[in-house]
């Protein structure tokens, strides 16, 4: 039996890199693989045609099961058809992997409204739509009595997760990526459904540019930045197996996964203002600054 025998997955984006390697790895690990692209180039502009049908000829030349898709994510009515479709021609739906993606990098001071809308609409609201439309399918599933292991797999970055120079519009749909990822992990729980996303360090289209992960290695060395050494944990993750985990965001780079925990708390800073008293805007100034590190070790400092 395979990881994931029976079991049907989309994958958005899955015609080139990390998508193309996800729907490979599912495929190889037995699973029934709904491939969507819509066929862009890096900018989102329509290329001359869909690399999804590439794709399911290779599954199916390997033994495999798979299908193409065009629809686009940011399509809510049209996402929701796909989950229909999907579920009619399968029999059922067991995961989605939401990893479509464009870039529009600009300097904040010189980003257009289109570039940021259009990246976030591709990213986050992609990723929303294929989310809510298969949430609400295993609720109604779950409701009917049926037994559902459903799996979420988002797909977010270091530029979401740290930031980066020139990639406001991505960084911000990225994060938000990560906190859905959070709240429907919270929301689903009790439907039987995970949610977790994934940050791969990998050399795409859209880190081709970056020299560290362009550079060449060599023929016998390990490739630390194929986009294939995400695919592996995105299997795991869809599978039933990795029910026991949700609301994780995975870091992936090479053979290495750690968890990132965005957002936790430094210890909070006390101002000694006295019950009932607000903090004084004019007293914070050298107990932040000492809170925060910006005194020289062993400064005392008076914060009330």
């Amino acid at each position: 039996m395979g990881l994931l025998d029976d079991r049907v997955i989309i994958v958005t984006g899955g015609g080139r890199g990390l998508g193309r390697a996800h729907c490979l790895e599912l495929a190889a690990h037995g699973a029934t693989v709904v491939v969507n692209d819509l066929g862009v180039d890096l900018g989102g502009q329509a290329d001359a045609a869909s690399p999804a049908d590439e794709v399911v000829e290779a599954i199916r030349s390997a033994g495999g099961t798979a299908t193409a898709d065009g629809t686009s994510v940011t399509d809510f009515d049209a996402v929701e058809a796909l989950v229909a479709r999907t579920v009619a021609e399968h029999g059922r739906l067991d995961a989605v992997v939401n990893n479509a993606g464009i870039l529009r990098d600009r300097m904040l001071t010189s980003m257009s409204e289109a570039e940021f809308d259009d990246v976030v609409q591709v990213h986050l609201k992609g990723t929303f739509c294929l989310t809510r439309h298969a949430c609400a399918h295993w609720r109604s599933v779950s409701k009917a009595g049926g037994t559902v292991t459903g799996r979420i797999v988002n797909t977010t970055s270091g530029t979401g997760l740290f930031g980066t120079v020139g990639q406001a519009n991505y960084g911000a749909a990225k994060a938000g990526i990560a906190n859905l990822t959070t709240i429907t992990a919270l929301e689903m729980e009790r439907y039987g459904v995970t949610a977790n996303a994934v940050s791969p360090v990998a050399r795409t289209r859209m880190t081709e540019a970056v020299p560290s992960i362009a550079a060449d290695h060599g023929e016998d060395e390990f490739d630390r930045f194929d986009p294939a050494n995400a695919s592996p944990v995105v299997a795991w993750l869809t599978s039933e197996a990795s029910g026991w985990l949700s609301g994780a965001v995975l870091r992936i780079e090479g053979d290495t996964v750690q968890r990132v925990r965005p957002w936790q708390a430094d210890p909070a800073v006390s101002f000694r203002t006295g019950a009932g008293r607000r903090l004084d805007a004019t007293t914070l100034d050298r107990g932040v600054r000492r809170a925060l590190g910006a005194f020289p070790s062993g400064t005392t400092t008076t914060s009330s």
